[in-house]
């Protein structure tokens, strides 16, 4: 007889984005265009802070809540922005705020609004509450629409989940759009929970959180992407006290403690600019932007570290497949949506200077490059093979298992890149 297994595992969808994930970890040949992971290490007073916290002995069980310390520090962060939130729960990460989220406003059979596209994690969160996720589609431009969430809108729902900056889009809400929405859950006797952890990745317009304009709102941030502390999963969440009790409630038995020095390293981190690494990643956003946009149709991603891309042909897995045969990695859209066809290419890579973490500079251009080549061949039915050769050739793509000139340890001279337009192959 067999081991009895929970229903709720056959209800989730595993992650394209994990998939990926393994896939870059174990092979080094392939350029990486899909992992959403800031580019930059983790500053170094940051590391230096969560040192000094394992040698003085800051080891142990912390409250539930997080240390007094960060919890003071992060609502101070918080009133000095304009937020209207009553306090802060420290969590295991923004997906752990997520779960929490979910299992204290969600009961079996309840409904959450989702917008189409959406990071891979919200049906997922939504489905082990016992909830539904209600889809309404954001296409073609990504932006909000109330006519559609009226529609999509029903008495067992409870919750709308935001998301601005947007992973995967880049999209960035404005004041408007988000007042709407605010309006929206009020008249619905919705809870919103807004996903904020790029707030400071907005290039084209204003960054606004909806913690200021309601107080009803519950906020989720973290210290991955603003410190590049992804591996140290520390995220926190603010919003009305009633709530974070019943939240706080339930992470004792979710997560008991939460890590100690991640805690007291992001003390520092709070007090650590990363405005020039924001910068960099702006340029690079151009970069990518202007090399994709004359090859693909995409809505210009105003923040965040994304490209959603409109595949060839709209397949956007076997788009993904034919780019992982020349040695890109990109994600397809069924990851992040009910539709398939776009893809997520991921802003990173040094395009000028020294390697950092392993990064070759040039990476990020050769990838680039590398897709426009990709359409190329893929529009003109060439065979893949045909694809490897030409691609092997001008040195524009890694195919997997051949180390390519553009994995030496010197960078190439500025001379040797492609610059060509990527709308077609040059002669």
């Amino acid at each position: 007889m067999g081991t009895h297994k929970a229903t709720r595992v056959g209800k989730l969808i595993p992650s394209g984005i994990r998939r990926m994930f393994e896939i870059a970890y174990e092979r080094k040949d392939v350029v990486n265009l899909s992992i959403g992971e800031p580019d930059f290490d983790v500053p170094d007073p940051v590391k230096q802070a969560a040192v000094e916290a394992i040698w003085s002995g800051r080891n142990r069980y912390t409250p539930t809540r997080g240390i007094p310390e960060l919890r003071e520090r992060l609502m101070a962060k918080l009133q000095a922005e304009g937020h209207r939130a009553e306090d802060v729960l420290v969590t295991a990460g923004a997906t752990g705020a997520l779960l929490v989220a979910m299992l204290a406003l969600v009961d079996p059979g309840d409904e959450v609004l989702l917008f189409d596209p959406y990071f891979v994690a919200y049906p997922n969160v939504v489905i082990l509450a016992g909830g539904v996720p209600r889809f309404v589609s954001t296409y073609p431009d990504f932006r909000p629409n109330l006519a559609a969430l009226e529609k999509a809108v029903s008495p067992r729902c409870k919750a709308i989940l935001l998301n601005s900056p947007n992973n995967p889009t880049g999209a960035v809400w404005t004041k408007d759009e988000l007042q709407a929405l605010v309006d929206f859950a009020e008249k619905h006797g919705l809870t919103i929970i807004s996903d904020e952890v790029y707030e400071l990745f907005a290039y084209d317009r204003e960054f606004v959180s909806v913690g200021t304009l309601t107080d009803r709102a519950l906020v989720i941030n973290a210290f991955s992407k603003s410190a590049g502390m992804t591996g140290w999963r520390l995220g926190y969440v603010s919003g009305p006290a009633d709530l974070l009790d019943d939240m706080a409630l339930l992470q004792q038995y979710t997560h008991a403690s939460l890590n100690s020095v991640a805690q007291f390293a992001a003390l520092t981190a709070l007090e650590t600019p990363i405005t020039d690494h924001v910068a960099e990643l702006r340029r690079k956003r151009d970069y990518v932007r202007k090399r994709l946009s004359g090859a693909f149709e995409l809505a210009p991603p105003e923040g965040a570290f994304y490209v959603f891309a409109r595949a060839p042909g709209d397949d956007a897995t076997a788009w993904a497949e034919r780019c992982l045969e020349a040695g890109v990695l990109v994600i397809p859209g069924n990851t992040f949506s009910r539709r398939d066809t776009h893809f997520r290419n991921f802003v990173r890579g040094q395009l000028g200077g020294a390697r950092e973490g392993g990064f070759h500079p040039v990476e990020l251009r050769r990838g680039v490059r590398g897709l426009g080549v990709l359409r190329h061949f893929c529009l003109t039915k060439a065979p893949t093979s045909r694809l490897l050769q030409r691609g092997k050739k001008r040195n524009m793509v890694f195919r997997p298992g051949i180390k390519s000139p553009g994995w030496q340890e010197s960078p190439p001279a500025e001379a040797d890149l492609p610059h060509a337009k990527i709308s077609g192959v040059s002669p």
